[in-house]
């Protein structure tokens, strides 16, 4: 008997090891977990970078950031202690900041940096400190700190801040006092009026684990990520618990509850032509449209444009160019591109070494960021191409979170700035300039 016992626990230790070997698995019990084993890469390594659809060569620009001007890390007596941002301006032989580099960094003590969200000449971070910090002119300009639950997504609308959380929760913050500089907290989603009211139908009850049921208007797991329709008043979330919701920005109601899929979502976008798409840890990305079914609005699945063992861990649109990315766990990039009526598989960027774990659109710019440590820089030349411009290497940790300013004004039009920042487990964050037509070393 005891010996069967032993077999069986041995058994399911290995079951176990091989589950914990899935990223789907790791994202959903901690995220930092999933990159401690994992082999750092060179520093300023780029003859792997290369996309498949592209019959040119990776350039590492002589502007990308090498690890020398890695800000140290400060010592900080309280997560509340103001810290200034570092600015090792990287100059060029007329003194002016060349056009792909690093222009600042702020490392903090409140710990890994999970969210970013620009708006304006205001930047806000998220970090599992539960502390929402909003930045200005390389000052810390205000912030507010949510009551539980790390916080994982962003998302600006107007005077409106929309925080989702690690313990399910999406919370609504308003800029109210311009004296104090101060946000509040206005409200969550849903609103508490509407959550009873769902509590008291049976009806409304959804299983979801055995012997568990919840109204189906809330998350019951993280809100990984929230994407905005400004043009419906829209505002989506989506989940580990496997589903994505609609809210109305208007009154704040949950308009529709998907269950999209088999594992958890980590990426949901917004797209072009009506359409939405999701990333999940089951490795697939769908893609959704809303339509009117009977007298409701309800969105349909109408393709699945990837299916794989690695997970979908990122997910971003160049909506001018109708085309879609998604970042994996693979370190891969796949993306697809609009032709008549359909979205036809453009190729795959192969630019990290371990997972792609955020992207991010400036004009014909498209950033990834990966749990190498690294931040590579493609821009999209039409027909398929693209290239590997630069590296942006400086990060000690798995670059968490990306979010592109408003383009720095240029007197040649064909040579754009963007202004981009990153936030990583290393628990920093670090504002670069980026070129879409980077100064190329040809030493």
């Amino acid at each position: 008997m005891t010996k069967d016992m032993t077999d069986n626990t041995i058994v399911s230790q290995k079951n176990t090891v091989l589950r914990r070997g899935k990223l789907s698995f790791l994202l959903r019990s901690s995220e930092p977990n999933v990159f401690i084993t994992t082999h750092d890469q060179p520093e300023n390594t780029v003859d792997h970078r290369r996309s498949n659809a592209s019959s040119l060569s990776p350039v590492l620009s002589s502007t990308s950031s090498p690890v020398h001007f890695m800000s140290p890390i400060n010592q900080m007596p309280s997560p509340y202690t103001k810290s200034p941002w570092i600015l090792p301006f990287i100059n060029g032989d007329d003194g002016n900041i060349q056009n792909t580099g690093l222009i600042g960094s702020l490392i903090r003590e409140e710990g890994h940096i999970y969210s970013l969200a620009s708006s304006g000449d205001l930047l806000y971070t998220g970090s599992d400190s539960k502390n929402i910090r909003v930045w200005k002119n390389f000052m810390e300009f205000s912030g507010f700190k949510s009551s539980s639950g790390l916080v994982k997504t962003i998302v600006v609308s107007g005077d409106r801040i929309f925080t989702g959380h690690q313990d399910g929760k999406i919370r609504v913050w308003k800029y109210l006092d311009k004296k104090k500089k101060a946000y509040k907290r206005v409200g969550n989603l849903p609103t508490t009026k509407d959550y009873i009211k769902s509590s008291l139908n049976p009806n409304n009850y959804i299983e979801v684990r055995r012997r568990r049921n919840v109204p189906w208007i809330k998350h019951y797991d993280a809100v990984a990520c929230m994407s905005l329709d400004e043009e419906r008043g829209l505002l989506y979330s989506g989940s580990w618990d496997k589903s994505f919701k609609v809210w109305r920005l208007s009154d704040s109601k949950c308009l529709e509850s998907v269950h999209a899929h088999e594992d958890a979502i980590n990426s949901f976008v917004v797209g072009f032509d009506g359409l939405v798409f999701t990333g999940s840890a089951d490795g697939t990305v769908k893609v959704w449209r809303r339509e009117l079914v009977g007298k409701t609005m309800k969105h349909l699945m109408i393709h699945t444009l990837l299916d794989q063992d690695s997970a979908v861990t990122s997910l971003v649109i160049n909506a001018a160019e109708a085309t879609v990315y998604a970042g994996s766990s693979d370190g891969l990039v796949n993306f697809w591109e609009r032709e008549k009526q359909t979205l036809s598989h453009g190729g795959v960027l192969r630019g990290h070494k371990l997972a792609v774990l955020c992207l991010a659109a400036a004009g014909n710019l498209l950033l990834s960021g990966s749990a190498d440590k690294s931040i590579c820089v493609w821009r999209r030349d039409g027909g398929g191409i693209h290239t590997c411009l630069s590296v942006l290497n400086g990060h000690t940790g798995p670059v968490k979170c990306l979010a592109v300013q408003e383009p720095v004004e240029d007197d040649d039009q064909n040579n754009q700035d963007w202004i981009v920042y990153s936030g990583s487990l290393d628990n920093s964050v670090k504002l670069w300039r980026v070129s879409e037509q980077p100064l190329i070393c040809n030493c």
